[in-house]
C-alpha cells in the first residue's frame, strides 16, 4: 500500500471512529427518561418508604392518603380535546397488596399528562362488579377505543366510541390452535395495531400473537418465545419475565419486558415485529436514579412494573409504571405502604433517531 492510499485509509478509519463516536455507545433506553416537573410539591407528608421521599403525590393517580385504593397498571390516551385519559386497576387498600387478584377497572382524568389523574370511577360497574387487572387501553382502526383486560379474566376486551364510555363487552380474545397455542395464555397482554392495520399481541410468555381479524382475533401464535432467541438478555429465569408492552415507533417495533425477580426491565427491538428480536440493554431498573424530579430530587422504589407508553406524533413522550414502595410481602394494608400509578416523560424522539442512525 502506497502513502496515500494508507493516508486514505486512515482518514477513512478515524471519520468512521467519529462517526461512531458521535453516535456515541448504544444509549440504554433508561438514559432517555426526563426529569419530572413537580406539578404540586415535594412532600414527606404522604404515606410511603423513605427511598421515596420527598415526593410529588399530585403525579400520576394515587390515593393520597391511602384509606380507599391501591392503584396498579396504568395505560394514557390523549383526547383530541388535550386530556390524558388513564385506565388503571384499583382494589381496596385495607387488603394490601394482595387484594389485586380482585381488582377492578377504573378511568381517571388529567387536563396534564404528569397528573394529577382524578379517578372517575369503574369503568364497567355492572359487568361483574367492575372486575378487570392487567388493564391496558388502545385506540381502535374504527375510530372507537378498547379497553383490555387479563390474568383475572382472561383476554376480555370492551369497547366504547368516547373515552368517557359507556364500556361495553366486545367478547374475549381468542386464539387459533397451533403446537404454540399455550404460550397465547391472556396473562399481562399487551396489544398494539400495527401498521399494517393488523393486530400484536405479546403476553407474559414472550410469544408473539398475530390477528388479521380484528381486535378478537383469532390470534396466531408465530412461535416459541422470542425471549431465548435475544442474544445478551438476561436470563436468569425465563419465568421470572412478566408485564411486556409493546409498540412501534422509529421504523422499529419495541418491546420493555420486566424481570421481576432481578428488579430490571430490558428493552427489546424488531424490524417487523416478530422476528429477529435484538437486545438494546437496560430499560429501567428502580434502584438507579431515573425517577428524578426537575429540581434533582430522585426517589427509589422499591418496585416499578407493569410499563405503558404513551405514543404522541409517533414517538414515546412519557411513560407509566406501578409503583410499589416496599416489598409486596410487606404491604398488609391498614398501614403507611401502598401503590400508585407514576408518570415519567420520556425523550423518544431522540431514543429513535439514535437507534435509526445505529442501525444506519
Amino acid at each position: 500500500m502506497n502513502s496515500r492510499n494508507l493516508l486514505c485509509s486512515l482518514c477513512l478509519l478515524t471519520t468512521l471512529m467519529f462517526a461512531k463516536a458521535s453516535l456515541g455507545a448504544e444509549k440504554p433506553l433508561i438514559d432517555y427518561f426526563l426529569p419530572t416537573p413537580i406539578v404540586g410539591a415535594l412532600t414527606t407528608n404522604v404515606w410511603g418508604a423513605p427511598g421515596i421521599f420527598p415526593r410529588d403525590p399530585k403525579n400520576g393517580l394515587e390515593d393520597e392518603t391511602m384509606t380507599k385504593w391501591c392503584y396498579w397498571d396504568g395505560q394514557i390516551i390523549k383526547a383530541k380535546d388535550g386530556k390524558y385519559h388513564l385506565f388503571a386497576s384499583r382494589w381496596d387498600q385495607a387488603r394490601g397488596h394482595g387484594g389485586w387478584g380482585g381488582s377492578k377497572a377504573v378511568h381517571a382524568v388529567s387536563d396534564n399528562l404528569i397528573g394529577p389523574y382524578v379517578d372517575r370511577g369503574l369503568c364497567w360497574p355492572t359487568n361483574q362488579g367492575g372486575k378487570g387487572h392487567n388493564v391496558t387501553a388502545l385506540a381502535l382502526p374504527d375510530g372507537r377505543y378498547a379497553v383490555v383486560i387479563s390474568e383475572t379474566r382472561p383476554g376480555e376486551v370492551f369497547v366504547s366510541q368516547s373515552l368517557d364510555g359507556p364500556w361495553a363487552s366486545l367478547g374475549k380474545i381468542q386464539v387459533a390452535t397451533n403446537e404454540f397455542v399455550k404460550l397465547g395464555r391472556m396473562s399481562n397482554a399487551s396489544i398494539m395495531v400495527r401498521p399494517d392495520g393488523n393486530f400484536e399481541i405479546v403476553p407474559r410468555s414472550g410469544a408473539i400473537l398475530i390477528s388479521t381479524n380484528g381486535v378478537l382475533g383469532p390470534y396466531l401464535v408465530q412461535g416459541p418465545s422470542v425471549y431465548p432467541k435475544v442474544v445478551n438478555l438476561p436470563q436468569t429465569d425465563l419465568r421470572n419475565f412478566e408485564d411486556p408492552v409493546v409498540w412501534f415507533s422509529g421504523g422499529l417495533y419495541h418491546i420493555v419486558v420486566n424481570n421481576w425477580s432481578q428488579r430490571k426491565a430490558y428493552h427489546l427491538t424488531s424490524a417487523d415485529g416478530i422476528n429477529d428480536w435484538k437486545f438494546r440493554g437496560l430499560a429501567y431498573d428502580p434502584r438507579q436514579d431515573f425517577v428524578r424530579y426537575t429540581n434533582g430530587t430522585v426517589n427509589h422504589w422499591d418496585k416499578l412494573e407493569r410499563p405503558g407508553v404513551l405514543i404522541e406524533n409517533g414517538h414515546v413522550t412519557a411513560f407509566t409504571l406501578a409503583g410499589l414502595d416496599v416489598e409486596k410481602s410487606e404491604e398488609k394494608g391498614n398501614d403507611t405502604h401502598g401503590s400508585k400509578v407514576i408518570v415519567i416523560p420520556f425523550d423518544g424522539a431522540a431514543l429513535d433517531r439514535d437507534l435509526q442512525a445505529q442501525t444506519k
